[in-house]
């Protein structure tokens, strides 16, 4: 779509252009932050069930483990007060003490099996959770209008389509059973606690106001951090993505250095971002280790003075300081999953932008069509990219079926505009563009589009076979078909110079093939879909002289029965079109055929001089 990339008023250049140097810049969000992860954890609902047996698993797993210490402190009691007298010596009562020890190995392996059974359904809610949100993005992206791609970087949306959900998935997988666990075991450990002594809990809970306070400090000052670092890593993939797709001009033009630097500061920017994320949120748990030391000396002094007194046993003691450390442990762990919690949630948020991002106007309901003839019209049509520069302004024009308009004009007049209005990748203004009397906008895009096919001047082949993108105008076409498409347009005769011929693979960039091959291969795709309007846009701006006069035969041939729509910017290819349109500022100055356009005098015979003169001349 040349005008589109060319043009000044099109989003694609003047959003890019404004966007440079803010790409990937932190956007602050920190107020949605809850808001995100209370979505994020609705993501679930549809596994509620499993959850609650996840939940039940982690409750009685976390009950035995609270146990634990209690059964321990039984067995420390029997070694220490369980003595019996026997012909005048002491000995342990080993039988009771076996039993304990037994028991407590039998608590600590049933806790073992049942937290292996909650990690291991977590893992499947976690991950069709995240299969489910693939799913819809994937889905959402085919519903935005193509003013909405054109004004992301691809490398930042592709950032948020894969590594994002990829950060989502890790960060749910990694915090939320160590979550579930650490609260279930703090309110445990605290029941035991007050239990056993309600004076040393009270102790061990003057300290959780201090710890909950470090960690809200510490975790409000890195999610920000953590927002910035996804954003720089979306804008790093987009740099990185359009220095790679371009590579052969950067080589050509020498701006290595110049990419290199520009890599270097978005490197940069990911480098703090990412460095004082980590730093800030890997400080919650030494902060949170240092007030548990603190809470285990007072415990420990306590309770050592309480055995003196006689008021507590030692076994008691024992069982509490293994509480105190059960109870400082959650929270110290809680306070380590922040940081790859937060990570989830700013990636989170960054893909609930694109899933609330505007779609495309509804479609209508499903109405059956009869067979499309093909006239095409344009009534009062007024379009603009941005509202403040109005591009095409009360357009009228009528595309009779069988006939081949051509398109000429300046570059931004306004011509790809034109064709991409008829597919209706962009809604009108105002006015209507009519397909035999029925107006586009109340026909599903699917119908229309069915009905055209389209020749960029860029190509675009996928991975697959020669065989499979010339099928890709028409999946159940036959290898007569195919191979019929293929001789229309030029392509069976390089594919038989091919080694595997019709089955040689050909990546995304056309690898094997040359790019006037490639534009043969997309033109051979249009025959073989056999639509009723066609559009060429600058179709045969790839290949050779020979080439293009063979296509331009086989085009008569294509355009016989066709409503045929052509971009051209020389105008030695459109000499035979029904009806010339000269356009410029997005308006229909002239029309006519090629002799009347010549006989005028006008911008047409402006144009057609500035080439073939100017090409004279140069040649002179």
């Amino acid at each position: 779509m040349s005008d589109k990339k060319k043009q000044q008023t099109m989003p694609g250049s003047e959003l890019r252009n404004s966007r440079m140097h803010v790409v990937g810049m932190p956007v602050e969000k920190s107020e949605n932050f809850g808001l995100t992860a209370r979505r994020l954890m609705g993501l679930m609902a549809g596994e509620r069930t499993l959850v609650g047996i996840i939940l039940l698993l982690a409750f009685v797993s976390v009950a035995l483990v609270v146990s634990g210490p209690r059964v321990l402190g039984h067995a420390t009691d029997i070694l220490f007060n369980g003595l019996t007298k026997r012909n005048g010596e002491t000995e342990v009562n080993f039988g009771a003490l076996h039993r304990t020890l037994f028991f407590a190995v039998g608590v600590y392996v049933m806790s073992f099996a049942l937290a292996y059974a909650q990690t291991f359904m977590l893992a499947g809610v976690v991950q069709r959770t995240m299969f489910k949100l693939r799913a819809d993005i994937e889905a959402k992206i085919h519903r935005l209008p193509l003013r909405y791609i054109d004004a992301k970087s691809r490398g930042d949306l592709l950032s948020r389509v894969t590594n994002d959900i990829d950060n989502i998935s890790q960060s749910l997988q990694q915090s939320l059973s160590q979550l579930i666990t650490s609260l279930l075991t703090i309110i445990g450990v605290l029941i035991m606690m007050v239990w056993v002594s309600w004076l040393l809990a009270l102790i061990a809970i003057v300290t959780v106001p201090l710890s909950i306070l470090s960690m809200k400090q510490i975790a409000n000052r890195s999610k920000k951090r953590f927002i910035a670092q996804w954003s720089h890593t979306g804008a790093l993939n987009g740099l990185i993505e359009e220095t790679f797709t371009g590579h052969a001009i950067v080589k050509t033009f020498g701006r290595q250095k110049d990419v290199e630097e520009r890599f270097a500061v978005t490197n940069e920017k990911l480098y703090e971002a990412g460095f004082g994320a980590q730093f800030m949120s890997g400080s919650i748990q030494p902060a949170m280790m240092f007030v548990g030391n603190l809470n285990y000396v007072l415990i420990a002094v306590v309770g050592g003075l309480r055995v003196a007194s006689g008021t507590m046993g030692l076994g008691d003691v024992q069982a509490f300081i293994q509480y105190s450390r059960q109870f400082t442990q959650p929270l110290t762990q809680t306070a380590s999953m922040m940081n790859v919690l937060q990570s989830g949630v700013a990636s989170a948020e960054r893909v609930f932008e694109v899933l609330d991002a505007e779609e495309e106007t509804v479609e209508p309901a499903e109405v059956h069509m009869p067979e499309v003839v093909g006239r095409v019209a344009f009534e009062n049509v007024k379009f603009s990219y941005l509202p403040e520069r109005p591009l095409i302004d009360d357009l009228s024009l009528v595309a009779e079926p069988g006939t081949t308009v051509a398109i000429v004009g300046p570059t931004g007049a306004g011509k790809t505009t034109l064709v991409n209005l008829i597919m209706r990748f962009y809604e009108l203004d105002g006015g209507r563009i009519t397909l035999d009397g029925q107006d586009t906008a109340l026909m599903p895009r699917s119908e229309l589009r069915r009905n055209i096919g389209m020749v960029l001047q860029d190509t675009w082949l996928f991975g697959g076979t020669i065989r499979e993108n010339i099928a890709y105008g028409n999946p159940s076409a036959t290898e007569e078909q195919i191979r019929a498409a293929a001789k229309a347009a030029y392509v069976d005769r390089f594919v038989h110079s091919l080694p595997l011929g019709y089955d040689t693979v050909l990546d995304n960039e056309g690898g094997a093939v040359s790019a006037g091959e490639k534009q043969l291969l997309t033109i051979a795709r249009a025959f073989l879909a056999d639509p009723t309007i066609l559009i060429l846009d600058e179709a045969t701006s790839s290949v050779d002289t020979r080439t293009e006069v063979l296509i331009q035969k086989a085009m008569v041939a294509l355009r016989s029965q066709r409503t045929c729509f052509v971009i051209a910017h020389r105008l030695s290819t459109i000499r035979d079109a029904n009806v010339i349109l000269v356009m410029e500022a997005g308006r229909i100055v002239e029309q006519g055929s090629h002799e009347e356009l010549l006989a005028a005098q006008g911008a047409y015979y402006r144009l057609y001089q500035s080439q073939f003169t100017g090409a004279a001349t140069d040649l002179a």
